[in-house]
């Protein structure tokens, strides 16, 4: 009898092995590109159904003490540097700040975004997920070629911390052939869905040049808590060195169109100055 029980409990190893493989690599997805600092120009096939986009991209999978703790642990590095651990504020000098957008790009909001960011002179850091980039390759040339910067949000906004390192590498890699498909380049800086970071992400970060992105300003906007709230959250919060998070992608992101609104010429009232990491 024990060794039946040790044959079945192999082949329910062997089998979820085969399936867990199956989903992250479908032969109707692109290859796997290389997270390397220079990979080969990614040619995804047509997009197919895949994991659709958390309608809560921030909900945390970990607990706030814990991201507090993460966020005192990580080195003062320069806007410019590699850390070992993610980016929760950046210093370049007083009262300077940065807006980062995530989720997109969105045919409906990343347009309205664009505008309001042309109208106030606001240089902001999009983190985009992969097969969105695959999806509407020319709005991700319209944000470059608006002079703002491009983070890879991976391929389809899964929670890292429950990957193996293989899948967590699919991951990076293939949004970064997405994004170097779609505009030449390869992204420099990543940002963990749900700010879920783990030693094989950090990992992968470092082999592939790319700096770790957090955020130290979230209104929740994702959460449409009223175009109100998401003004106050950022206005009470928001000092020098404070990356700000917001959403053009993942679900209705009206509220954050019309925040924006309220919160730009409010910040650059205040005497704040846009940055990117």
């Amino acid at each position: 009898m024990a060794t039946g029980k040790a044959t079945r409990r192999a082949v329910l190893v062997v089998g979820g092995v085969a399936l867990l493989t199956r989903i992250w690599k479908d032969p109707s997805q692109p290859a796997e590109v290389s997270a390397q600092a220079h990979p080969v120009s990614a040619h995804p096939t047509p997009a197919r159904s895949a994991p659709s986009v958390s309608p809560h991209p921030t909900g945390p999978p970990h607990s706030a003490p814990a991201r507090a703790r993460l966020a005192r642990s990580r080195p003062h590095q320069s806007r410019h540097g590699h850390p070992d651990q993610p980016v929760f504020h950046i210093h370049d000098g007083h009262k300077r700040i940065a807006l980062t957008i995530d989720d997109g790009p969105s045919p409906e909001y990343t347009p309205q975004v664009l505008r309001l960011l042309e109208k106030y002179r606001v240089t902001a850091t999009f983190s985009m997920i992969g097969l969105e980039v695959h999806a509407y390759p020319h709005l991700v040339r319209e944000v470059e070629a608006a002079g703002h910067k491009i983070a890879n949000h991976t391929w389809s906004h899964l929670n890292l911390t429950y990957l193996p390192p293989a899948a967590v590498a699919d991951q990076i890699g293939r949004a970064t052939g997405a994004i170097h498909h779609a505009t030449g380049r390869v992204p420099a800086l990543f940002r963990a869905p749900y700010g879920a970071w783990t030693p094989a992400v950090l990992g992968q970060c470092r082999q592939a040049g790319m700096t770790p992105l957090d955020w130290s300003v979230d209104p929740r906007d994702w959460s449409r808590p009223g175009v109100a709230a998401i003004v106050s959250n950022i206005m009470r919060n928001t000092r020098t060195g404070s990356i700000i998070l917001e959403h053009d992608g993942g679900g209705n992101r009206a509220q954050t169109v019309a925040a924006l609104k309220i919160v730009l010429p409010r910040l650059l009232d205040a005497g704040y100055h846009f940055t990117t990491p």
